[in-house]
């Protein structure tokens, strides 16, 4: 039988669910299920928790022309 709860839907391209799959890939407790290419329902309680990591992420990944001026 079926069973529902309730469930944040989560729209991003696919590279943001890559690292939203790499978030996951510890625990396997935040995404509930895979729709497609750019959609994840994930547990609504994660949610805070899967921004404060990307943001993370993203933020390592940023180029800052200012840091290579320092350097030389």
């Amino acid at each position: 039988m079926p069973r529902a709860r309730k469930g944040a839907l989560v729209q991003c391209d696919p590279s943001i669910k890559a690292l939203i799959l790499q978030i996951d890939s510890g625990n396997h407790d935040i995404i509930w299920e895979e729709l497609d290419d750019t959609h994840l329902l994930v547990d609504p309680e994660k949610v805070a928790y899967v921004k404060e990591k990307l943001n993370w992420f993203l933020s390592k990944n940023i180029y800052n022309p200012l840091e290579d001026e320092d350097t030389q």
